[in-house]
């Protein structure tokens, strides 16, 4: 059974959040930190992982990564994740 991540990282140096999803959240978080040499999640190293959520299914993980880069979902994660920590 393959089983998808959506993540939220989150970058003191930038505060700032990146939403993303993934089959390998692991893999994934470590390309964020330390693999990669160019795009948006390089200029704010380091990331932490402060929110992950499981699902069976790609399309449901795609949805759900969709509705947290919206404006509402912004507001979910101010008002359920960002508060906290």
């Amino acid at each position: 059974m393959n089983e998808f991540v959506v993540y939220i990282l989150y970058s003191e140096r930038g505060l700032i959040t990146y939403v993303g999803y993934s089959q390998c959240s692991i893999e994934r978080f470590h390309w964020h930190n330390t693999k990669s040499t160019k795009g948006f999640t390089t200029r704010y190293r380091p990331w932490y992982m402060i929110h992950v959520e499981f699902y069976e299914s790609k399309k449901t993980a795609m949805e759900r990564e969709k509705f947290l880069k919206t404006g509402v979902g912004r507001t979910w994660m101010k008002e359920n994740i960002l508060n906290q920590l």
